[in-house]
């Protein structure tokens, strides 16, 4: 699941799944499926989404990076 993409759409935005499948002029299950990670966003359809939110593509769909720290 998107879930970055999910807390950007509906707590920054407000935006239901229905106004991204619009804005992105695809149907609702698409939407839908991509961002339950059933299918993959097209690199258009990021590059709309990072500006919509004025945000870096990695910062949107990559995984979050992990910092390993010392024990001791």
């Amino acid at each position: 699941m998107q879930s970055r993409l999910y807390d950007l759409r509906k707590h920054v935005k407000g935006m239901t799944q229905q106004q991204m499948a619009d804005y992105l002029n695809i149907s609702v299950k698409a939407y839908r499926d991509k961002e339950n990670g059933k299918n993959q966003f097209t690199q258009d359809e990021m590059f709309a989404i990072s500006k919509l939110f004025d945000l870096n593509i990695d910062t949107i769909f990559l995984p979050r990076k992990f910092h390993i720290g010392t024990k001791g």
